[in-house]
């Protein structure tokens, strides 16, 4: 009935919530928020949800919300809220974090560090993010939040990304999906330069004296307009011409049919080539590739990629083949890569570089752009492409963001396996590994520094009830991995731990890979070491606090399916944050808070891990399904001996022998004393009767083994 009641306010939660929208949030944000004196917004628009900024009238930039253009989620399963506005040189102008259900954000890390460092995206241009596919600006990782830190760059960098393809910003045109048009290699006719003059076939930029000069003085550097170029201002500074000639029919009439075949074998497949005609008084070649190699005069855009032109890539032309062509002064073929992903059916420019002497040894520059677009009859006929991305692209996009997080933390990662291969080697052979009492202590004291201090506070991979709700959540909501996946330690270890519940229990985790554990238990042994009285308390009583822990869970997750915040909130019962991922850096209530537990654990070890840890009452549920017995015990434990329950660390020995497997922490001290020559009285007396016998066999009756028993022997 409870469970129904719960069920239903997280159900009328849900449906009752505001819809996060571009709209919603704008009204909580003021323009200049997102360009500098800006005045107000504009109305969102259809088809692309972004809504102009408005600055006297004009629009000057345009806001959007990262989550309407990427799925990317957070650790928490759930989008990160953040606003943005590219003005029309796709450059940030503006960034705001809105809304987020990360918990280490939540309530382990300032809320006011996140929102500087997400304000910090201000001035990222774009249009170099698009060029180099995201990784031209450095990326700010703030310790404990390293996730939600690339979530919120992944939705920025490719959100804005998209946003300017669509609406043209910066130059950058939309991405096509779809099929792409061919070229016709069937059209090869001979023409003359009229007719590709006439159809575009052969495009043109001219510039004369005067459009030079007047440019340059515009500059803001007054230097350029000291040294004008000399000549009347008719005078033509440069008439350059371009033409596609790997297109048959373009080819063979501008260059003829021997040149034609001879371009066709220089050609390897996928390339392309343009010719390239210029007279006048500048030369678009200069003589910069005599000396380096490279045209640096002339470059190829299309779209986000460019070409620059090497002198490999080069051939020098005699003469046009066309008899009505003008005369030039330049002739040059220029080679296309086909890894530079051009495409010949697409818009296309060349970029011409201006430059001015204005010292010895400075120089301004100033561009052109020649376009370029290939006439449809040199094309075959194929549906029009769209621009919108597909579920795919988005799919490759996510998997791309966690591969990467995984790439960069290969080391860690093969550490993380490394212990854990180690820890399944000591539990498979846990009689031989416990056959040395003081050999084991030592490997488990250095195994436990090793979890604290690389698993916890170097790596912050310190699991948390939270991902137990986090993933509830997400199968409530629709389950991906992709969230998951965004931590690999953390994912790694749930991984693990699944395993291991069904061979080992909650131990396996609890006893070994808890860096709060770990913490506990060390702190208690130095504790030991200075002779800190240790209290053991009653059995009636310490049974009765076992199920606190239990409740404390449930309580979490009940609040969960009503509101995952609070739940998130109340799960500060859990100390991991302050004392691991924060390392007690933090207000002074958390940090009192830990410090008072870690404190009752130097009289009561573990005592956290007993009593009031939800994530270990969480994981002992699962574990009631384990498969095993691993614990060897003989038939006197508990009867009468008591030895092994009044040594357990955290008591989960019954006074009458039996091992609790909910409460066990796997620390393997009771296989231990299972070998013991020096306190287990099975032990003892099969040695004084060996010694007295002079027999070196060793009959130890054991308990009946359970059937399921994998060390399970006869004696």
């Amino acid at each position: 009935m409870i469970v129904s009641l719960i069920v239903a306010i997280g159900f009328l939660a849900g449906s009752g919530a505001k819809a996060d929208s571009l709209s919603s949030f704008l009204t909580d944000l003021t323009p200049s928020d997102l360009y500098p004196e800006a005045q107000s917004f504009g109305p969102v628009r259809q088809g692309v949800p972004v809504a102009p900024v408005l600055k006297d009238g004009e629009t000057v930039a345009w806001a959007f919300l990262t989550s309407d253009f990427v799925g990317t989620t957070g650790y928490s399963g759930k989008p990160i809220h953040v606003v943005a506005a590219i003005d029309n040189d796709a450059v940030l102008s503006g960034v705001k974090l809105v809304k987020h259900s990360e918990p280490i954000v939540l309530i382990g890390i300032p809320n006011a560090r996140m929102v500087e460092l997400t304000e910090g995206y201000a001035g990222l241009d774009l249009k170099a993010e698009a060029a180099s596919g995201g990784e031209s600006h450095d990326l700010d990782i703030i310790s404990g939040a390293t996730v939600t830190i690339m979530v919120i760059d992944d939705s920025l960098v490719r959100g804005g990304i998209k946003v300017a393809r669509a609406l043209g910003l910066g130059g950058l045109s939309p991405v096509q999906t779809g099929p792409k048009r061919d070229l016709d290699m069937a059209v090869d006719t001979v023409e003359d330069w009229e007719t590709l003059a006439g159809d575009g076939s052969v495009r043109r930029l001219t510039l004369d004296v005067g459009q030079v000069n007047t440019a340059f003085e515009q500059m803001d550097d007054e230097r350029a307009a000291k040294r004008p170029e000399k000549g009347e201002p008719d005078d033509t500074f440069i008439d350059m011409h371009m033409a596609l000639v790997s297109v048959p029919s373009i080819g063979r009439t501008l260059l003829g049919d021997h040149e034609y075949e001879n371009l066709v074998e220089w050609l390897d497949e996928g390339e392309h080539a343009i010719l390239v005609l210029g007279r006048g008084k500048y030369s678009f070649k200069g003589s910069g590739y005599v000396r380096g190699g490279i045209f640096d005069r002339i470059q190829l855009i299309q779209g986000d990629n460019s070409v620059r032109f090497f002198d490999k890539m080069h051939r020098r032309l005699g003469a046009l083949a066309t008899e009505d062509s003008p005369s030039f002064r330049e002739l040059d073929i220029f080679k296309i890569p086909a890894d530079s992903e051009f495409d010949p059916t697409l818009g296309f420019r060349l970029q011409l570089l201006v430059q001015r002497s204005v010292g010895a040894l400075d120089r301004v520059f100033l561009t052109w752009d020649l376009g370029y677009k290939l006439p449809e009859r040199f094309m075959l006929p194929l549906p029009v492409a769209t621009v919108v991305d597909d579920a795919s692209d988005e799919a490759a996009a996510k998997a791309a963001l966690w591969q990467r997080i995984w790439k960069d933390k290969a080391v860690e990662i093969a550490v993380l396996c490394a212990m854990l291969l180690v820890l399944t080697a000591t539990f498979f052979f846990q009689f031989q590994a416990t056959w040395k009492p003081r050999r084991f202590y030592w490997f488990r004291i250095g195994f436990l520094t090793m979890t604290l201090f690389f698993i916890g506070w170097y790596a912050n991979a310190q699991l948390s009830v939270v991902n137990i709700m986090a993933l509830a959540g997400s199968l409530r909501a629709g389950f991906t991995w992709d969230a998951f996946l965004m931590d690999p330690l953390v994912f790694i270890q749930w991984f693990a731990i699944a395993a291991a519940l069904l061979f080992w229990g909650r131990g396996a985790y609890c006893g070994w890979l808890c860096p709060f554990g770990a913490l506990q238990e060390l702190t208690n042994q130095i504790a030991r070491y200075f002779k800190v009285p240790q209290w053991t308390l009653p059995w009636g009583l310490h049974e009765r606090l076992w199920p606190i822990k239990y409740m404390i869970f449930l309580g979490l997750f009940g609040v969960s399916l009503a509101s995952i915040q609070m739940a998130e909130q109340l799960a500060e019962v859990e100390p991991f944050k302050t004392a691991i991922i924060l390392k007690f850096v933090r207000d002074w209530p958390f940090v009192v808070f830990a410090l008072l537990l870690l404190l009752a654990g130097l009289f009561v070890e573990r005592f956290y891990c007993r009593y009031l840890c939800p994530l270990g009452g969480a994981l002992a549920i699962p574990a009631r399904m384990r498969m095993f017995d691993w614990l060897r015990r003989y038939k006197e434990c508990g009867s009468p001996c008591q030895t092994c329950a009044n040594e357990c660390p955290v008591q989960a020995i019954h006074p009458t022998g039996e091992i609790n497997p909910n409460e066990c922490v796997n620390c393997l001290h009771c296989q231990v004393l299972y070998q013991s020559e020096d306190k287990c009285p099975v032990v003892i007396r099969q040695l004084k009767r060996r010694a007295s016998t002079g027999s070196s066999e060793i009959k130890i009756p054991k308990k009946d083994a359970p059937k399921n028993h994998p060390n399970a022997k006869t004696t």
